[in-house]
């Protein structure tokens, strides 16, 4: 076996994506508008969202937590593999992002169905109270641990959680590194590791957007 190099993987992400997720107008409309905003382009690849999808599905999830916006991509993907019934709270920072998110979502015919609420999500999660089936965290790394408690607090034992980047080029591994996001993503990947709420893995990504990862945990019965 060879070491991976980046245009291998990316025509082997390529070659996946063309295979096993289908073409999707809105979110390619999504995706343009977000592009067209100078909205940074760290959106979920087309196989993540994927996953999230399936993740969705093989949970019955009926409830979404987001924490972390951007331009609706994620948003849209998850809203799309809910029941008639289910629902997406998106908690975005930057009202811009919003702005974008919410027009792709309309135009998706989801905005019955997503709810974009703007602030930091650690002022707005204080005043969240209801209970979800799925949490999905993209948002500041710093605060990784602080999104994971109320991960733990909005969920029942065997809801899902889902942490994005937590290799960041493999970075996470570097004790050397003095960057502060890749600090905040060790802090959520020990917090997992030891808090009795959650049993979790993690697993390393090489697609189009580089060398990353995913965190993937249960929310466990602490009292078991």
């Amino acid at each position: 076996m060879t070491d991976p190099t980046p245009d291998a993987w990316r025509r082997t992400d390529a070659y996946l994506t063309a295979t096993l997720v289908e073409p999707d107008a809105e979110l390619a409309a999504a995706l343009a508008d977000q592009r067209a905003a100078g909205l940074p382009e760290i959106e979920v690849s087309p196989l993540s969202a994927k996953l999230l999808q399936l993740l969705i599905r093989i949970g019955r999830v009926r409830r979404v937590l987001e924490i972390g916006t951007l331009g609706g991509y994620s948003t849209i993907a998850m809203a799309r593999a809910l029941p008639a019934d289910g629902r997406v709270l998106s908690i975005e920072a930057e009202p811009r992002n919003a702005d974008v998110a919410r027009r792709s979502i309309a135009r998706a015919g989801l905005d019955g169905r997503v709810e974009v609420r703007v602030g930091r999500a650690a002022d707005v999660l204080p005043d969240v109270d209801e209970e979800f089936d799925l949490v999905f965290i993209d948002a500041d790394k710093e605060s990784n641990t602080v999104y994971l408690d109320h991960a733990a607090r909005l969920t029942r034992p065997g809801a899902i959680v889902v942490v994005d980047n937590v290799v960041r080029g493999g970075r996470v591994s570097d004790p050397a590194t003095e960057d502060e996001q890749v600090a905040g993503t060790r802090r959520g990947l020990e917090m997992l590791a030891r808090d009795p709420r959650f049993d979790a893995t993690a697993l390393q990504t090489l697609d189009l957007k580089g060398w990353d990862g995913l965190a993937l945990a249960v929310r466990a019965d602490a009292g078991a």
